[in-house]
């Protein structure tokens, strides 16, 4: 069990990082209306629109007030779940996340799973048999993956996988609640491009660790009280190991987020990344702005999660998270 202090110790900590980070990004984000120099007016009017007619819209929407007065309403919507409405079509901002934010959680998770399954595997293996062949090899083929953007890594997958083989579709979504298979089929392919770099980082930081780990006093300590290898790597070298890459788990979520823009133009998911890249470049700021705080909870909230992982997994982490 997770001792209470700890866990509020690790909450108060994550609200001490979450609040300034959280208001400092939400008015870097709204700035970008002013910064902008767009108005809804011009979208909904054209450019054609007079001054008079451009005027009352905007008094309409508001942008006539003094800009923190602005800030001021947007960020008591945003608190009470209300993202506004889009400049482009006055479609609820919220609404419209809603089912574009499963999509991309969904890819970024698969993926993140791949990652960690995949990085242990890896990572464990050429622990356990330091400069070897294996280790070498694993070595360097992580090396070689980390390297790799996620949308080369996928166009060389649905070249294998879709259009030479047939196995798996090559763009599409389909929601899980509808059939669990073709959700799966459909994300895998995404998920293992954007996993690639995520596999590489847990398979180098937990080799790191393991290594370093199996040197420590109490491994010797272990063996002689004898202990069997195998509850000594479960019960303490895995364990003291796991922090490092654990905690560097909070530094690649941000990543598969921000490279799922790219991977879902290339496997035809329509998630955030889609939604913000489309709203971009119609000019829709709101919507924009809606993607960016989105993004900023869900990172907050996974960095939350890992952290009480950590004082789950290593106790000692509850002191320095």
């Amino acid at each position: 069990m997770i001792r209470g202090g700890a866990v509020g110790g690790v909450l108060l900590r994550t609200a001490g990082v979450f609040v300034p980070v959280f208001a400092v990004g939400t008015f870097v984000t709204f700035a970008l209306q002013d910064l902008s120099g767009l108005s809804p007016a011009h979208l909904q009017l054209g450019e054609s629109a007079t001054p008079e007619a451009v005027a009352a819209l905007e008094h309409e929407w508001g942008l006539d007030r003094p800009f923190l007065v602005q800030y001021g309403d947007w960020l008591a919507g945003v608190l009470q779940g209300d993202l506004g409405a889009s400049w482009y079509n006055g479609v609820d901002i919220a609404d419209g996340l809603a089912t574009r934010a499963v999509v991309s959680l969904s890819a970024a998770g698969l993926a993140l799973a791949i990652g960690i399954v995949g990085g242990l595997v890896l990572g464990t293996l050429a622990a356990l048999r330091p400069r070897t062949l294996l280790d070498r090899g694993i070595t360097a083929w992580t090396t070689l993956i980390s390297t790799m953007p996620p949308f080369v890594v996928g166009i060389a997958l649905v070249a294998v996988f879709s259009v030479g083989l047939g196995w798996l579709p090559s763009a599409g979504f389909v929601p899980f609640d509808r059939s669990p298979q073709l959700w799966l089929a459909h994300l895998l392919l995404p998920a293992l491009a954007l996993s690639v770099d995520t596999v590489a980082d847990v398979a180098r930081q937990l080799r790191t660790g393991l290594v370093s780990a199996y040197r420590q006093d109490y491994v010797l300590g272990a063996v002689v009280r004898g202990l069997g290898p195998r509850r000594i790597f479960f019960r303490h070298v895995l364990r003291n190991a796991l922090g490092p890459a654990l905690a560097m788990l909070a530094l690649k979520f941000p990543n598969l987020i921000g490279g799922a823009v790219v991977t879902e133009a290339v496997f035809g998911l329509a998630g955030l990344g889609a939604f913000a890249a489309d709203s971009a470049q119609r000019g829709d700021v709101p919507a924009v702005q809606g993607v960016l705080v989105v993004s900023i909870v869900v990172v907050v909230v996974f960095n939350v999660l890992v952290n009480l992982a950590l004082v789950r997994i290593t106790p000692s982490a509850a002191r320095g998270v």
